[in-house]
């Protein structure tokens, strides 16, 4: 039996769709916050538990006769710690043999803020004795093309990442990657580093933005603190501070990556930075 916490989400749900292409559905459970949310799961077949990271007795139960777990990082900046911890230890009361984790790329070396917790975590799980398998995601690259709608309206990109690249991929391929690491065999005990093919700077995408769309546009590079007050008017201050720390340490390359170590995990090359852009531009 196959568990992904937070399957709800963005990513969980993406994985859900991955596994549900090789395994079995009565194989895979989706364990959710709340359950009356995942309809859609339950209608392919997928079983659906409760399980809230901040309600560690709903835990054990959601991994009931798991045999291998994705833990999917919670998004409680400053509470992730202590909510890793308890599925963590579910786990292994559940005698799950092996536990994937969301970390960040670069973990055990990065100096972002966002470091602080995943690393934590995966000293936990280490210690814990569960074969785990640390699937260090990059930037994704929706968290850089959310932009392009306003650069349209606007004319130009903000950011403070100077000439900083990164190796942004999309949402979809970290979660191949996490199917893959769930169902190939030989992933225990490994670390991953996982980013896309060929980064790229802010400059390089409003130039490709201009490229598919004809108009001009720009890209202005802000003090951090300048572009921290920008994204706190629409974002909950800490999740604000703890952005602009990583935009302005990707000037230093903390979020760039050239191990190719996604391509490899998932078969096939990440999508270029046009191939983004297209598609960021065909949902707009």
């Amino acid at each position: 039996m196959i568990v992904v916490t937070a399957a709800n989400g963005q990513l969980g749900t993406l994985v859900i769709e991955g596994l549900l292409r090789t395994v079995p559905a009565n194989q895979i459970v989706a364990a959710v916050r709340t359950p009356e949310k995942a309809s859609a799961l339950a209608a392919k077949g997928v079983a659906v538990r409760e399980a809230d990271y901040s309600k560690p007795e709903t835990l054990k139960p959601a991994l009931k006769d798991a045999t291998k777990v994705l833990l999917i990082s919670g998004t409680e900046i400053g509470q992730r710690v202590p909510q890793h911890k308890a599925v963590i230890d579910a786990a292994k009361s559940a005698g799950v043999r092996l536990l994937a984790y969301t970390s960040l790329l670069h973990a055990d070396t990065s100096t972002l803020q966002l470091a602080t917790e995943h690393l934590e975590t995966e000293k936990y799980l280490q210690a814990s004795g569960i074969p785990f398998v640390l699937l260090r995601n990059g930037w994704y690259a929706e968290n850089i093309t959310a932009g392009v709608a306003p650069a349209l309206e606007q004319g130009a990109f903000i950011g403070a990442s100077k000439g900083g690249r990164f190796a942004a991929a999309s949402r979809a391929e970290y979660a191949e990657a996490a199917v893959a690491s769930l169902t190939g065999p030989g992933h225990e005990n490994k670390a991953y580093e996982l980013a896309s093919d060929v980064a790229f700077t802010r400059e390089e995408l409003a130039a490709e933005v201009s490229k598919q769309t004809g108009k001009t546009i720009g890209y202005h590079d802000l003090p951090e603190s300048d572009y921290e007050k920008i994204l706190a008017s629409v974002l909950p201050p800490s999740l604000a501070h703890i952005i602009a720390d990583a935009e302005a340490k990707a000037a230093n390359g903390e979020l760039d990556d050239n191990s190719h170590t996604l391509s490899h995990l998932i078969g096939h090359k990440t999508a270029t930075l046009a191939e983004i852009v297209a598609e960021t531009l065909k949902a707009l």
